[in-house]
């Protein structure tokens, strides 16, 4: 999935929805990326898209970005554990 300015959202990436800007993506469905807290096994039913994690508005599975969401930051070091799937 891509940011509204046509960014891609990745894993770990700090972002703002309306007046939270708090949010931080912890999963990636398209790229088969995902924080240990929030597991492939948990998730990868929904084929694709992104899971971000607001703290005003809960876990939001999103496929296509909200109008309103916006990059705040990228992950410095990505220190996160993640686990990608292999992909044949």
């Amino acid at each position: 999935m891509k940011y509204c300015d046509g960014q891609d959202v990745k894993l770990d990436d700090k972002v703002k929805l309306g007046d939270d800007s708090e949010g931080v993506v912890v999963c990636s469905i398209d790229t088969g990326e995902y924080s240990k807290e929030h597991p492939e096994s948990a998730w990868g039913y929904l084929k694709k898209g992104v899971m971000i994690l607001f703290p005003k508005f809960g876990l939001i599975h999103y496929e296509v970005p909200e109008e309103g969401l916006q990059l705040i930051a990228r992950s410095v070091c990505n220190c996160r554990r993640k686990a990608k799937r292999d992909r044949i």
